[in-house]
């Protein structure tokens, strides 16, 4: 587990930011971290050039599962931190659920492919490819026939995914599209818990929820021992974690330099500015 922590930090997949200089989120909200869980495929340029290749591949839709199998089968094999981070997934997926009750292993469109297709290959299960449309096609567990998935009358799935925030991708998508076949999603297992609800929605859905890292006080007093972060940020790190909206605010008003700022920064901050001026997301 320290492996997979550390490799979190080197591969950038968990970022902090510098001492009052918090990250900008699309919502136009700001925090003190970033997550790109999918850079854990050994690094940004290597799940960038995956995620092109998959928006490449989205225009035939039978033969991507095959395809994306055969890029991440080879960083399995070629990548020491992919594979030390998929091994840690399989054993800890094996761990907690009796694995011989699976059915089918599913993953999203796009970033759930990086860790479910590798998976539904290591438990010699077939794989249910989602996408974002709810249309879906189904693999055998080596990727060697694809065909469209028409009735799976109460199979069990394992939905395998990078992260998981609020689970609106779940609610919206991955759990009705398993539902049109006449199955269910029983277990999910991602590699980080974002630890902002996701699990106990997932839970109501009688759904149970596993993560192999969670963003909480442990993870961040983990980097502060490995000297990634220092106490400043560990405080800020903390407060943000009880309580985001309010640790915010609290740094806005002492930094109202950091929204004047942004609004005359690039174009992608400012736009991400302005959502929070507007929206007066933190009641200033």
């Amino acid at each position: 587990m320290c492996d997979i922590i550390s490799y979190l930090f080197e591969t950038n997949a968990f970022k902090f930011c510098e001492e009052n200089k918090p990250f900008w989120y699309t919502s136009g909200k700001i925090g003190p971290y970033f997550i790109n869980t999918h850079f854990i495929y050994g690094s940004q340029k290597d799940a960038s050039e995956l995620l092109a290749f998959i928006d490449e591949s989205l225009l035939d839709k039978m033969t991507l599962p095959k395809k994306v199998f055969n890029k991440v089968l080879n960083q399995y094999k070629g990548n020491k931190i992919y594979h030390t981070v998929i091994d840690g997934l399989k054993d800890y997926i094996e761990k907690n659920i009796d694995v011989s009750q699976i059915d089918y292993v599913s993953g999203g469109e796009r970033r759930d492919w990086f860790f479910s297709i590798i998976i539904a290959y290591l438990l010699k299960k077939p794989h249910i490819t989602i996408y974002k449309d709810l249309s879906t096609v189904e693999s055998n567990y080596n990727f060697s026939e694809t065909k469209k998935t028409i009735d799976l009358k109460d199979k069990k799935v394992l939905h395998v995914a990078d992260l998981i925030t609020v689970a609106s991708s779940y609610i919206r998508t991955w759990i009705p599209a398993i539902k049109n076949l006449g199955a269910n999603i029983l277990w999910s297992c991602v590699l980080v818990d974002r630890k902002q609800g996701g699990k106990e929605k997932l839970e109501k859905e009688g759904i149970k929820s596993l993560s192999l890292v969670n963003v909480d006080s442990d993870l961040f007093k983990n980097a502060l021992n490995m000297k990634i972060i220092n106490e400043n940020q560990l405080e800020l790190l903390n407060k943000f974690f009880k309580n985001p909206d309010k640790c915010m605010r609290e740094f806005l008003i002492k930094h109202p330099e950091f929204i004047e700022n942004a609004l005359n920064s690039d174009e992608k901050t400012k736009k991400r500015a302005k959502l929070l001026v507007e929206g007066n997301l933190y009641n200033l």
